[in-house]
Protein backbone atom coordinates (compact mmCIF):
# COMPACT_ATOMS: atom_id res chain seq x y z
CA UNK A 1 0.00 0.00 0.00
CA UNK A 2 0.96 3.16 -1.24
CA UNK A 3 1.93 5.68 1.65
CA UNK A 4 0.77 9.54 1.04
CA UNK A 5 3.34 12.43 0.96
CA UNK A 6 2.31 13.56 4.49
CA UNK A 7 2.80 10.68 6.55
CA UNK A 8 6.18 10.16 4.67
CA UNK A 9 7.10 13.42 5.92
CA UNK A 10 5.69 12.43 8.82
CA UNK A 11 8.03 9.13 9.32
CA UNK A 12 11.21 10.96 7.93
CA UNK A 13 10.65 13.47 10.71
CA UNK A 14 10.08 11.14 13.37
CA UNK A 15 12.99 9.12 12.33
CA UNK A 16 15.43 12.19 12.15
CA UNK A 17 14.48 12.90 15.44
CA UNK A 18 15.15 9.19 16.77
CA UNK A 19 18.41 8.24 14.87
CA UNK A 20 19.76 12.20 16.40
CA UNK A 21 19.49 11.22 20.36
CA UNK A 22 20.51 7.22 19.19
CA UNK A 23 24.27 6.52 20.26
CA UNK A 24 24.06 2.72 18.11
CA UNK A 25 21.63 2.12 15.64
CA UNK A 26 21.07 -1.45 14.56
CA UNK A 27 19.76 -2.33 10.54
CA UNK A 28 17.80 -5.26 11.04
CA UNK A 29 16.14 -7.21 7.70
CA UNK A 30 12.91 -8.78 9.40
CA UNK A 31 12.11 -10.87 6.25
CA UNK A 32 8.89 -13.48 7.27
CA UNK A 33 8.65 -12.18 10.87
CA UNK A 34 5.03 -12.47 12.26
CA UNK A 35 2.88 -10.25 13.88
CA UNK A 36 3.52 -12.05 17.26
CA UNK A 37 6.95 -12.35 16.72
CA UNK A 38 7.33 -8.76 15.67
CA UNK A 39 5.30 -7.88 18.77
CA UNK A 40 7.83 -9.88 21.03
CA UNK A 41 11.11 -8.66 19.83
CA UNK A 42 9.65 -4.69 20.28
CA UNK A 43 8.94 -5.95 23.94
CA UNK A 44 12.14 -7.25 24.50
CA UNK A 45 13.94 -4.92 22.82
CA UNK A 46 11.67 -1.90 24.99
CA UNK A 47 12.80 -4.13 28.08
CA UNK A 48 16.60 -3.46 27.24
CA UNK A 49 15.72 0.64 26.53
CA UNK A 50 16.10 0.10 22.88
CA UNK A 51 13.05 1.17 20.08
CA UNK A 52 12.57 -0.67 17.19
CA UNK A 53 11.18 1.33 14.02
CA UNK A 54 10.23 0.27 10.54
CA UNK A 55 10.90 2.65 7.55
CA UNK A 56 11.54 2.26 3.81
CA UNK A 57 15.24 2.58 2.71
CA UNK A 58 14.84 5.44 0.97
CA UNK A 59 13.48 7.25 4.08
CA UNK A 60 16.46 5.40 6.29
CA UNK A 61 19.05 6.54 3.60
CA UNK A 62 17.53 10.45 3.45
CA UNK A 63 17.68 10.58 7.31
CA UNK A 64 21.24 9.37 7.62
CA UNK A 65 22.15 11.66 4.50
CA UNK A 66 21.02 14.76 7.34
CA UNK A 67 22.79 12.78 10.60
CA UNK A 68 26.10 12.31 8.53
CA UNK A 69 27.62 9.56 10.38
CA UNK A 70 31.20 8.84 9.12
CA UNK A 71 32.17 6.09 6.81
CA UNK A 72 30.01 4.31 4.53
CA UNK A 73 26.55 2.74 4.74
CA UNK A 74 26.46 -0.75 5.02
CA UNK A 75 24.10 -2.73 2.19
CA UNK A 76 20.73 -2.70 3.24
CA UNK A 77 18.85 -6.12 1.59
CA UNK A 78 15.31 -6.98 2.25
CA UNK A 79 12.66 -5.41 5.17
CA UNK A 80 14.30 -2.82 7.17
CA UNK A 81 14.00 -1.65 10.59
CA UNK A 82 16.06 -0.09 12.78
CA UNK A 83 16.82 -0.67 16.35
CA UNK A 84 18.12 2.42 18.41
CA UNK A 85 19.34 3.53 22.22
CA UNK A 86 20.98 5.30 24.03
CA UNK A 87 22.89 2.56 25.21
CA UNK A 88 25.75 1.59 23.06
CA UNK A 89 24.98 -2.26 22.80
CA UNK A 90 21.36 -3.14 23.88
CA UNK A 91 19.89 -2.79 20.27
CA UNK A 92 22.77 -4.92 18.62
CA UNK A 93 22.75 -7.36 21.48
CA UNK A 94 18.65 -7.73 21.94
CA UNK A 95 18.12 -8.39 18.19
CA UNK A 96 21.22 -10.87 18.45
CA UNK A 97 19.43 -12.75 21.28
CA UNK A 98 16.24 -12.53 19.56
CA UNK A 99 17.92 -13.70 15.99
CA UNK A 100 19.26 -16.41 17.94
CA UNK A 101 15.67 -17.95 18.27
CA UNK A 102 14.69 -16.81 14.77
CA UNK A 103 17.18 -17.52 12.26
CA UNK A 104 15.59 -17.73 9.63
CA UNK A 105 13.65 -14.20 10.41
CA UNK A 106 15.81 -11.44 11.78
CA UNK A 107 19.59 -10.50 10.54
CA UNK A 108 21.32 -8.11 11.25
CA UNK A 109 22.72 -6.28 8.30
CA UNK A 110 24.77 -3.61 10.48
CA UNK A 111 24.81 -0.30 12.17
CA UNK A 112 25.70 2.96 13.41
CA UNK A 113 28.02 3.26 16.41
CA UNK A 114 28.93 6.16 18.40
CA UNK A 115 28.60 8.23 15.07
CA UNK A 116 30.14 5.33 12.74
CA UNK A 117 28.83 3.28 9.95
CA UNK A 118 29.60 -0.76 10.78
CA UNK A 119 28.78 -3.37 8.75
CA UNK A 120 27.70 -6.82 9.62
CA UNK A 121 30.86 -8.16 11.20
CA UNK A 122 31.18 -5.63 13.35
CA UNK A 123 27.89 -4.71 14.84
CA UNK A 124 27.84 -8.95 15.48
CA UNK A 125 31.23 -8.30 17.71
CA UNK A 126 29.34 -5.57 19.94
CA UNK A 127 26.19 -7.68 20.12
CA UNK A 128 28.44 -10.10 22.10
CA UNK A 129 29.36 -7.82 24.47
CA UNK A 130 28.07 -8.43 27.87
CA UNK A 131 25.63 -5.78 29.61
CA UNK A 132 27.37 -2.87 31.58
CA UNK A 133 26.17 -4.37 35.21
CA UNK A 134 27.65 -7.75 34.04
CA UNK A 135 31.20 -6.08 33.23
CA UNK A 136 30.91 -4.42 36.18
CA UNK A 137 30.80 -7.85 38.44
CA UNK A 138 33.44 -9.10 35.70
CA UNK A 139 35.92 -6.26 36.97
CA UNK A 140 35.11 -6.34 40.75
CA UNK A 141 35.72 -10.21 40.59
CA UNK A 142 39.07 -9.99 38.51
CA UNK A 143 40.12 -7.18 41.14
CA UNK A 144 38.91 -9.49 44.17
CA UNK A 145 40.65 -12.37 42.75
CA UNK A 146 44.57 -11.74 43.86
CA UNK A 147 42.80 -10.42 47.15
CA UNK A 148 41.25 -13.05 47.97
CA UNK A 149 44.25 -15.49 46.76
CA UNK A 150 47.07 -13.29 48.97
CA UNK A 151 44.56 -14.04 52.04
CA UNK A 152 44.19 -17.92 51.26
CA UNK A 153 47.69 -17.86 51.29
CA UNK A 154 48.25 -15.98 54.26
CA UNK A 155 45.74 -18.67 56.49
CA UNK A 156 47.50 -21.18 55.04
CA UNK A 157 50.70 -19.96 56.34
CA UNK A 158 49.16 -19.41 60.05
CA UNK A 159 47.89 -22.92 59.77
CA UNK A 160 50.84 -24.11 59.69
CA UNK A 161 53.00 -21.54 62.19
CA UNK A 162 49.88 -22.54 64.24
Amino acid sequence: MAISKEKKVEIYKSLVEKLKDARSVVFVNFHGLGVNQTTELRRKLKAEGAGYFVAKKTLVKRAFDEIKPEGEMPKLDGELALSFSDDLTAPARGVYDFQKTHKDNVVILGGVFEGKFMDQTAMMEIATIPPTKILYGQFVNLINTPIQQFATVLDRIAEKKG
